[in-house]
């Protein structure tokens, strides 16, 4: 094994559990960033230990259900006899929900220098299900423990896609389990972009009727609709508004999300402000109110360019101020953004104060643009018909 470092040893292990799922082919893949962390944890125990500063905060989505039979039970299974009279403390601690003493034994469990590597696990898993119970500064300095070692499993991702990569005819069901894995480590990183782009993938490879649960749906639509907001690169939720996953926050308590979702689609500054009061219910949106704003104003603008013929998107600043609810001297730098982001293209003319744009990003069509785009056909062809009327005499002349 000396011939071999530690942090090979981790690639291996997750490329093993990926050629194992190819072999299975048919059978449902149910890899997820808990069972990639329990099996990863103890296949380098000599690696040194890593630090970096503590992630950004983590959505504030509800804590996962936890089941601690089952819980209790794999980690028993995965992880050195060193460990174990922690686990069956923690069993017996929090079946009499003794907070103060779980919470003693948690940090005895985090000074262990075997549970460095599934300090992630049981953070997530466990701690999570109970945290309101525990001290906010004791929750603070366990949160800050587990961020050191987060960043452990990009490495293993890394070494998965690249085999799966070279592989063909891959079943869908591997894929899954790849982006499905990606997706929850992008968001214990709370990276919103690739959380978004992973999550949707990993949704393209399952049946979400059948392969996910109702809880399992709610969750994923309630994580994709804040990624989708606070994503510093996401100014198009067509995909999003047009996948079934967002069924499961019809009648539920996040059924204002999906509303929101709409309404930043659609740029509607109007029906945002009128949902703003409900942010504190997220309190990650509420705490991100600025962004926010001036993302639904971006929205606001590419909306009003994208409606607007080609031949017609030379717009002042003042037209701008109204479609976005901002005061005139405000536009340039909104302008500016947008261009810097590259959501638009065109000229500013400073001193008239207008913005000549020239393309806007492409979108996903709804249904309404859709009907845009046809009424525009309607008169271009209505054009065409007349023009022609105009040149046939002229035509039939020279005939």
């Amino acid at each position: 094994m000396s011939d071999h470092p530690p942090s090979r040893w981790r690639s291996v292990s997750l490329v093993l559990l990926f050629l194992k799922a190819v072999a299975k082919y048919s059978q449902t893949i149910t890899t997820t960033l808990t069972s990639l962390l329990w099996h990863n944890a103890y296949a380098s125990r000599t690696t040194p230990p890593l630090t970096m500063p503590p992630p950004a905060p983590d959505f504030s989505a509800p804590p996962p259900k936890l089941v601690l039979d089952e819980f209790i039970a794999k980690a028993l299974t995965s992880t050195p006899p060193d460990l174990h009279p922690f686990f069956e403390a923690f069993n017996s601690l929090y079946t009499r929900k003794l907070w103060h003493q779980l919470t003693l034994k948690l940090f005895e469990f985090f000074d262990h220098p075997l549970s460095k590597p599934c300090r992630v696990v049981v953070f997530q898993q466990f701690v999570r299900d109970f945290e309101p119970k525990l001290n906010q500064q004791k929750l603070v300095e366990l949160g800050s423990r587990v961020s050191k070692e987060i960043t452990r499993t990009k490495k293993d991702m890394d070494a998965a896609w690249k085999t799966l990569d070279q592989l063909e005819g891959v079943d869908n069901a591997v894929n899954a389990s790849y982006y499905r894995v990606a997706a929850d480590y992008y968001k214990a990183k709370a990276e919103y972009g690739p959380y978004y782009k992973h999550s949707l993938l990993y949704l393209a490879c399952v049946d979400v009727g059948t392969d996910l649960t109702a809880e399992e749906r709610l969750l994923r639509a309630h994580d994709l609709g804040i990624s989708a907001f606070l994503g510093e690169s996401i100014y198009n939720f067509g995909e999003l508004l047009m996948h079934p996953i967002l069924d499961a926050l019809d009648n539920t308590q996040y059924d204002w999300i999906k509303k929101l979702l709409f309404t930043f689609n659609e740029g509607n500054i109007g029906k945002f402000e009128a949902l703003a009061p409900l942010f504190p219910q997220e309190p990650i949106l509420e705490q991100n109110y600025p962004f926010l704003r001036q993302k639904i104003c971006l929205m606001a603008l590419i909306e009003s360019v994208f409606k607007r013929s080609a031949n017609d998107r030379t717009m002042t600043f003042q037209t701008i101020a109204e479609e976005t609810r901002l005061a005139t001297d405000e536009v340039e730098h909104l302008i500016m953004k947008a261009l810097s982001l590259k959501l638009i293209r065109g000229t500013l003319d400073q001193v008239d104060e207008k913005a000549h744009i020239t393309w806007v990003q492409p979108r996903v069509l709804s249904r309404g643009h859709i009907g845009e785009l046809a009424g525009r056909l309607d008169v271009w062809i209505e054009r065409l018909g007349q023009v022609e009327e105009r040149i046939a005499p002229q035509v039939s002349g020279t005939a």
